[in-house]
């Protein structure tokens, strides 16, 4: 009976880990004059949020995004793709997107058909280059690496060409791991995932127990991290049935971020 119930509990627990969450964070920069607000997409894996990703799509749509960040891994290499680009083909006709690859889409061995629909649908691909937008009145410098399984050597090549300047300049890269390389180009802001958050969370204790790359006890399993006057947002992503072993306290995420003047005072 006992067995039973921790059983339920169990079940129960995992369940409930499974809703996707909204993590809301607020920052503020002299560069931005103009209120922006930014969604992060990262590690889909090509998991199921409905019929065509529609629970997924409300929620985001609920959030009056922008523009929206693709951080990687978000087509799986085991999963039916077709439920990664439902989300991406709808995505791309309500925001700008901007979007990298991770490591799972270099292991489908298919990574340049993936990019060229993405690009198809009207994404913008990142891979090394950098994008000068304008989103709702505010210039942004945005910048997307491969991911390192592409080759280190490349990856390290892509991030050469990355500096920041007068701009408020943003880095998409997948891998949260190599955020001290990353910092030293002058950006204001770094996006990644590939952590799934740890997979298991003590809240207040542990922030995750394992990610990939980082092993035990990861520095950078997710959240808000903050260097000087740097930003870092780590997605702990929404894999969900891909996971080795269940979330738990680590519910999957959609961070949402608010860049706002620096003397800006909400309502």
């Amino acid at each position: 009976m006992l067995l039973l119930l921790v059983l339920s509990a169990l079940i129960l627990l995992c369940a409930a880990g499974y809703r996707p969450a909204v993590r809301r964070y607020e920052l503020k920069s002299p560069k931005i004059r103009r209120p922006v607000r930014l969604a992060l997409i990262s590690d889909l894996h090509s998991c199921r949020y409905g019929r065509n990703q529609s629970r997924l799509i409300r929620l985001i749509e609920a959030q009056n995004a922008d523009a929206v960040f693709l951080a990687g891994d978000i087509v799986d290499d085991k999963l039916p793709e077709y439920r990664a680009y439902a989300l991406c083909r709808e995505l791309a006709l309500k925001y700008p997107c901007f979007y990298v690859a991770g490591n799972h889409e270099f292991r489908t061995g298919r990574a340049d058909e993936i990019k060229l629909r993405l690009k198809d649908m009207g994404i913008t691909v990142l891979q090394g280059g950098c994008a000068r937008v304008c989103v709702q009145g505010q210039q942004l410098l945005i910048f997307g690496l491969d991911d390192p399984e592409f080759g280190e050597r490349a990856f390290q090549a892509q991030l050469c060409g990355v500096q920041g300047g007068t701009e408020y300049s943003i880095l998409i890269s997948h891998r949260p791991e190599y955020i001290e390389s990353y910092l030293e180009h002058n950006l204001d802001l770094v996006l990644s995932g590939h952590a799934h958050g740890g997979q298991w969370r003590l809240p207040g204790l542990i922030n995750g127990l394992y990610a990939p790359n980082q092993g035990f006890l990861p520095k950078y399993a997710g959240g808000l991290y903050e260097f000087g006057k740097s930003y870092f947002v780590v997605s702990r992503g929404l894999a969900r049935e891909t996971t080795p072993v269940p979330r738990i306290f680590n519910r999957p995420e959609i961070p949402v971020i608010d860049l706002v003047p620096e003397h800006y005072q909400n309502g």
